[in-house]
């Protein structure tokens, strides 16, 4: 079956996706996380992002022990995680130098260790962390179409993957692959303009967007174009309620019509909150641009 006629499985899942990469940096308890959830739920933010290596391979279990305290929470949550980066740790005693690893094998490895850490029976999406450059498409890919038939995971996508290795290992999966987890922000625009989003809209498939408030910088204003960026937020605030800085910045990464899925990372229910309106807020073209314009330091010729 070529690309061009793969049936991309559609996505039920919620605009914005809770992340949980920094979930155990305030050391929470489950029961924290299982409010935090519930919470997220309340908010539209029904998806959840995690991967094997978040908290040196101990978020998952926080986060299946959080899910164990309501049983009726995994059929409200979509579950998505990711495999493939290997460091050395106690968790992972045979590790002896970090590496990537997306070899058949590996991958389906990693799998059943998520889905007994998070006391589930399928992911509902699954992600190749990073290209793995020593294994070849057939070989990931032989790995996935498996999960897929065998039902531990619903649906397959990568993160941090160029448009071409999208490509590549996309050709060969018997249920194309649904999504590319990947940077993006005011400032860090490379999806805009290396293929990957344009890609995203030939396919129909919508993106992930990690670190849409680059690590923090676009609140800290610790640099030049994030003081620039605030500069011409607090120009159009007005026209939006008085949105903050994050939910414009939150509201630009949605305008674009690959429509990216930003993933918020926070840990405090109050930022949560905040981001969830952000959904709502309908950027013009202008102050897309006039925003696009402040993070660049160019205007458009």
């Amino acid at each position: 079956m070529t690309q061009q006629n793969k049936t991309v499985t559609p996505t039920k899942h919620s605009g914005m996706i809770y992340g949980t990469w920094r979930m155990l940096d305030d050391k929470p308890s489950a029961q924290t996380i299982n409010k935090r959830l519930h919470r997220c739920v309340e908010l539209g933010i029904s998806s959840v992002d995690s991967a094997e290596i978040y908290g040196r391979y101990n978020t998952e279990k926080l986060l299946g022990q959080a899910i164990a305290l309501s049983p009726s929470l995994r059929d409200q949550l979509q579950i998505i995680s990711k495999a493939g980066i290997y460091i050395p740790c106690p968790e992972q005693t045979s590790v002896s130098i970090a590496h990537y690893n997306a070899t058949a094998a590996r991958l389906i490895e990693s799998v059943d260790r998520s889905l007994q850490l998070l006391g589930t029976q399928a992911l509902d999406v699954f992600l190749v962390h990073r290209p793995d450059w020593l294994s070849a498409v057939d070989e990931t890919a032989s790995g996935l179409n498996k999960l897929i038939r065998d039902g531990k995971i619903r649906s397959a996508g990568v993160s941090n993957y160029s448009a071409s290795q999208f490509s590549a290992l996309n050709s060969r999966m018997e249920q194309a692959l649904v999504s590319n987890q990947v940077e993006f922000s005011l400032l860090q625009m490379a999806p805009i303009y290396d293929g990957c989003f344009d890609q995203c809209q030939q396919l129909s498939i919508q993106p992930m967007a990690w670190s849409p408030l680059a690590g923090g910088e676009l609140v800290n204003k610790n640099n030049a174009a994030a003081q620039r960026i605030a500069s011409a937020a607090t120009q159009m605030t007005d026209r939006y309620n008085g949105a903050s800085v994050a939910q414009l910045a939150h509201a630009w990464i949605m305008a674009h019509p690959a429509m990216p899925r930003p993933i918020i990372g926070t840990n405090q229910l109050s930022r949560l909150t905040q981001a969830a309106e952000a959904a709502q807020i309908r950027i013009s073209r202008e102050d897309w641009y006039h925003l696009w314009s402040a993070a660049t330091g160019q205007q458009l010729p």
